[in-house]
C-alpha cells in the first residue's frame, strides 16, 4: 500500500501528537517534512522539543503564515485533525491542487495487516479500548491507535501482515481519506456534535460514513439500529451490515432482552451474556459491549475469548468512571461527556439522587434533550464555564430551576461536597468541551479525581 514520498516535500500542519507522528513516518520513508505552526505564540524551540531526536535536523519548521513560494514546492499536505479543511491556509492549498491526506490516510498507506476502525459521536474510546484488549487476547501483534491518544503514523512502519490495528477514528480524521480501508468498521451512533466545524448534521454524518470508504461486501460494518442516522446508513452501506439494539428484537444481529445480550442469526436467538457480569455501568456501555462483540466475531475471535475479556474489563478513565465513596456519597468522573448526548448516558447510568456538574466551552450544542433526561435523577445542577447562562436559560424553559452558578471548578467541587447528603451521587458530566478552563477533558477529569480523593471522611 506504500506511496512513494522519497525526496518529496510534505507539509504537516499542526505540531500536536498527530503532527509529530506524521513527521516521524515521513522522515523514515525519506520524505522532507515541513512543519507549519500557525500559532505565532509558539517558538521554534517548543516545536523542536516535541519532535523525536532523529527528526529534529531534517524537519523544516515554519511559524505563522506559509509563503506561496514554499507552498509551490509541496507535494502533499497532512493537516492535523484540529485543522479545519475550510481554514484559509487549507483553502490556499486546495487552490494549488496539492493533495491533502489526513494522518490516518498517511499512516494507512504505509501500514500492513488488518484494520478495525471505530467511529461515532459517543462511546468510541470505551469500545476501541475494549476491542483492543479482545484483539490482544487472540492475536500476537496488535496496535491501538488514533483519537485515543496514540499516533497511527508513528506505529505504521512497525506493522506486519499479521498485525491487527484497532483505530479510534474521529470525524476530523475522516475528512481527507482515500485509500483508507477497514476490514471491520463500526459507527456507534451519530448525534449533533462539532457543528461549529462541520456546520450541518448532513456533513457531519457523511464524514462518519467515510469510515466505510473502501469497504466491500467482504468487509463488515457494525451499526446502531436504535440511531436514526446509522439505521438509515445501513441501507446504503457498502459492507456487510451487523446491527445492534437495546430497544428492538432483531432477526439478525445483537439485542438486549431484559438483562441478557442476545445474538440472533436468521431469527434464531442465542443468549450470550448477562449484563451484570460486566463491570461497566449504563445502557451506553451495553451498546459498546454489543458493538465490540460483533466486531470481534467478524475478526474471527472465539466467543469464549471475547466474553472472558469483557468480564474483566474496567471502565475507561473519564467515562462514567467510579472514583470513590466519601461520607456516603458516590463520586463519578464522566469528564469525557463533552456533548449533551454523551452526558445523557452519564445521567442514565446514575441510580441515586445526583448532583450534576455541567457547563464549559460552547461548541454550539443545544441542551434541551439533556435537560429532559434529568427526570427524578438530577436534584441539583452546578453550572460552570462559558455555557452556564445558556444552559440556565434552557433549564428554566424546561421547568428546572434548582441550579447554581460557580465561577471556578474548585468552587463548584466544594459546593457539591457541602450540598451532598449520604446516599447521593456527585457526577461530573459537563455536556460541554473543557477548553474554556482546561487544555482537555483529561485534565478536567484528573482535577476532579484529585479533589475527591482528598475529601476526608
Amino acid at each position: 500500500m506504500n506511496a512513494d514520498l522519497k525526496g518529496k516535500k510534505v507539509l504537516v500542519i499542526g505540531t500536536g501528537l498527530s503532527g509529530v507522528g506524521s513527521v516521524r513516518l515521513l522522515s523514515q520513508v525519506g520524505a522532507l517534512p515541513v512543519m507549519l505552526e500557525e500559532n505565532t505564540k509558539v517558538t521554534k524551540e517548543d516545536i523542536i522539543n516535541k519532535l523525536h531526536e532523529e527528526d529534529r535536523d531534517s524537519t523544516e519548521i515554519i511559524i505563522g503564515e506559509i509563503s506561496d513560494e514554499v507552498l509551490d514546492s509541496i507535494a502533499l499536505t497532512v493537516p492535523s485533525p484540529a485543522v479545519p479543511l475550510d481554514s484559509p491556509t487549507v483553502m490556499r492549498i486546495k487552490a494549488k491542487e496539492i493533495p491533502i491526506w489526513s494522518e490516518i490516510e498517511l499512516a494507512y498507506n504505509f501500514s500492513k495487516g488488518k484494520m478495525v476502525a471505530i467511529t461515532g459521536t459517543n462511546g468510541k474510546t470505551t469500545t476501541t479500548t475494549l476491542v483492543g484488549e479482545i484483539m490482544k487476547a487472540h492475536f500476537e501483534s496488535v496496535y491501538v491507535v488514533g483519537n485515543i491518544g496514540v499516533s497511527f503514523a508513528e506505529s505504521a512502519l512497525e506493522m506486519t501482515e499479521d498485525t491487527v490495528t484497532v483505530g479510534e477514528i474521529s470525524s476530523f480524521q475522516l475528512e481527507a481519506v482515500d485509500n483508507f480501508h477497514a476490514n471491520v468498521s463500526a459507527i456507534l451512533n451519530i448525534t449533533p456534535d462539532h457543528l461549529n466545524r462541520h456546520h450541518t448534521m448532513e456533513c457531519y454524518a457523511s464524514m462518519k460514513e467515510n469510515i466505510t470508504n473502501k469497504e466491500t461486501k467482504d468487509d463488515t460494518c457494525v451499526l446502531n439500529y436504535d440511531n436514526e442516522y446509522t439505521r438509515d446508513f445501513g441501507n446504503r452501506c457498502p459492507a456487510k451490515v451487523v446491527f445492534f439494539s437495546t430497544k428492538e428484537k432483531l432477526q439478525d444481529g445483537f439485542y438486549l432482552e431484559g438483562d441478557q445480550i442476545i445474538m440472533s442469526t436468521a431469527g434464531n436467538p442465542m443468549t450470550i451474556m448477562n449484563i451484570h457480569d460486566m463491570n461497566l455501568v449504563g445502557l451506553c456501555n451495553v451498546e459498546n459491549v454489543m458493538a465490540a462483540i460483533a466486531m470481534s466475531l467478524a475478526m474471527g475471535v472465539p466467543l469464549s475469548t471475547i466474553l472472558a475479556v469483557i468480564r474483566d474489563f474496567k471502565a475507561v478513565e473519564h467515562r462514567i468512571e467510579f472514583v470513590a465513596t466519601k461520607r456516603g456519597v458516590d463520586y463519578y468522573n464522566d469528564s469525557k461527556g463533552t456533548n449533551p448526548d454523551a452526558a445523557i448516558q452519564g445521567i442514565r447510568a446514575m441510580s441515586k439522587p445526583t448532583i450534576l456538574i455541567g457547563g464549559g466551552y460552547d461548541k454550539g450544542s443545544e441542551y434541551d434533550e439533556w435537560l429532559e433526561n434529568f427526570g427524578d435523577t438530577v436534584k441539583l445542577l452546578v453550572l460552570i464555564g462559558q455555557t452556564k447562562e445558556k444552559i440556565a436559560e434552557c433549564a428554566k424553559k424546561h421547568g428546572f430551576t434548582n441550579y447554581v452558578f460557580k465561577d471556578s471548578f474548585e468552587e463548584a467541587l466544594e459546593f457539591c461536597t457541602e450540598s451532598a447528603k449520604s446516599g447521593d451521587a456527585v457526577l461530573l458530566s459537563p455536556a460541554c468541551a473543557s477548553w474554556d478552563m482546561f487544555p482537555n477533558y483529561e485534565t478536567r477529569g484528573k482535577k476532579f479525581k484529585e479533589y475527591v480523593n482528598k475529601i476526608t471522611e
